[in-house]
């Protein structure tokens, strides 16, 4: 279990069973005494209040006012709940959107500054549009998880990244491009990528991407997307 699993794990277990002790998270979550210690510590360095009592009775004691959310947030948890609801208006299956706004600029104000610039940074890649009706969807895919922590990398070191596709005819190959936006028309998702082979621009539907891997080494520049050309592809891409 990493690091945030087992943070996440404590405070569940604390908040549910109102006071535990350190050596009964430790066997709950698997870890050793001294990293329960390290790990609570770090919980009240995130804003957690957790009381602890010596003796007979005694033990850990979450604070539930204390509890808070945007600091346990990460950028890319962030963006995700933002495009999901972008991609919802988009699909005009949204009826609260100004509740939904409301409750991720309240999510955003409790980020550090640098944070707020890298998650600025992720939403200048992201274009939301609306889907031909010429397109076929009737093959579509489930996306990976792995695949957002990867693009977040991508995009905010500008690093390339290399992962097996599989075309429409079910065909694999490996392709390492420099990734340049994320295109939502839904219910299709793509990564839009420069592919330095092809001398081109190229538009990956997420559902047939696996194996995502940041390859270390030359950052790429960014490059100006052609979407006012095309914004919604109907065509079954890439070539």
């Amino acid at each position: 279990m990493n690091i945030r699993l087992r943070h996440d794990a404590i405070v569940r277990i604390l908040r549910r069973k109102g006071t535990s002790t350190v050596d009964g998270l430790a066997r709950e979550i698997g870890a050793s005494r001294r990293t329960v210690l390290r790990d609570i510590s770090a919980l009240r360095d995130q804003g957690f209040v957790i009381h602890s009592e010596t003796g007979r009775g005694g033990g850990l004691q979450l604070d539930p006012n204390s509890m808070q959310t945007t600091a346990r947030l990460s950028v890319v948890e962030v963006f995700a709940l933002i495009i999901s609801v972008a991609s919802m208006r988009a699909a005009g299956s949204l009826p609260f959107s100004d509740l939904a706004d409301a409750g991720l600029a309240k999510i955003e104000k409790g980020f550090s500054g640098d944070k707020v610039r890298d998650l600025r940074r992720l939403l200048d890649c992201l274009y939301v549009g609306q889907l031909s009706p010429r397109q076929d969807i009737s093959n579509l895919g489930a996306i990976g998880p792995e695949l957002l922590p990867a693009f977040e990398a991508a995009f905010l070191q500008r690093l390339h990244l290399r992962f097996c596709y599989r075309d429409a005819k079910g065909v694999e190959t490996i392709r390492e491009v420099e990734p340049q936006a994320m295109l939502i028309l839904p219910p299709l998702w793509y990564l839009v990528a420069w592919d330095a082979g092809r001398e081109d621009f190229r538009h990956f539907r997420m559902d047939r991407i696996c194996n995502p891997e940041i390859v270390q080494g030359a950052q790429f520049r960014r490059r100006h997307v052609p979407f006012e050309d095309d914004v919604c592809p109907f065509s079954d891409m890439p070539r």
